[in-house]
């Protein structure tokens, strides 16, 4: 079997010196912003009684290591090369990381959820996958709440002034002092290993919750999706 090649140097050092840059960066940036939050006491109620199982959007995600690094949990980061980026990322907000997509290691990565879920800890992972199709929900969060009996809390958020870049799931990057609004959703409850028609009646149905409560957070800013405009960025 061949040998994996080394990094590059190159990668290396950015491996070494980006992932401190950025959380220090965005720790400043980030608390700029004004946030309103809607639905919190679902998260709250839902940890009261158990580990939870917090599913977002891909798009989302600059955002979302930094306002959920409060909550101890574990997150399923890509095991691609950029992947390891957001692992360095996050595991420096706090978060222990299980490395795995749909497409790599799948099947080790759904192993250490589920190992981290019996030791109590929340997860949080990106509903949609590191490749997509973009808001389209892959069975991973369904199949761990139903293995595990952890209710689902899905977390949805717009900002009135951000960059959109140019990605498969059009990433969205807020901008200081900028107005965030953030929505939590009702508890999703999943019965206890369910069939493949089983979990894919409940992946659409956390499909249909999500995409409802994106909408919401969007239309606050007279929009009705987030890369619905000609531009890259966003004001208003």
């Amino acid at each position: 079997m061949p040998a994996t090649p080394e990094p590059n140097l190159g990668y290396r050092l950015a491996l070494a010196a980006l992932p401190p840059l950025y959380v220090g960066l965005t720790r400043l940036w980030f608390a700029t912003c004004r946030l309103t939050v809607h639905g919190r006491q679902y998260l709250d109620e839902a940890l009261q009684n158990s580990a939870v199982i917090v599913p977002f959007w891909h798009y989302s995600i600059f955002y979302m290591l930094y306002h959920v690094r409060h909550y101890p949990a574990v997150a399923l980061v890509s095991a691609s090369r950029d992947g390891e980026f957001i692992a360095r990322i996050a595991r420096r907000l706090g978060f222990l990381t299980v490395r795995g997509s749909s497409n790599r290691k799948g099947v080790q990565a759904l192993k250490g959820l589920l190992r981290a879920m019996r030791e109590g800890r929340n997860v949080g992972l990106v509903a949609d996958g590191s490749q997509g199709p973009a808001r389209r929900v892959r069975p991973g969060a369904v199949y761990l709440a139903s293995k595990t009996g952890a209710p689902l809390v899905p977390m949805v958020w717009a900002a009135d002034r951000c960059t959109i870049f140019g990605s498969w799931d059009r990433t969205v990057l807020p901008w200081p002092f900028c107005r965030i609004v953030m929505r939590y959703g009702k508890p999703l409850h999943v019965p206890n290993n369910l069939d493949n028609e089983g979990l894919e009646q409940y992946r659409q149905l956390l499909e249909e919750q999500m995409n409802e409560m994106y909408e919401q957070v969007w239309r606050e800013f007279g929009r009705t999706r987030h890369d619905d405009g000609p531009g890259a960025v966003t004001g208003s």
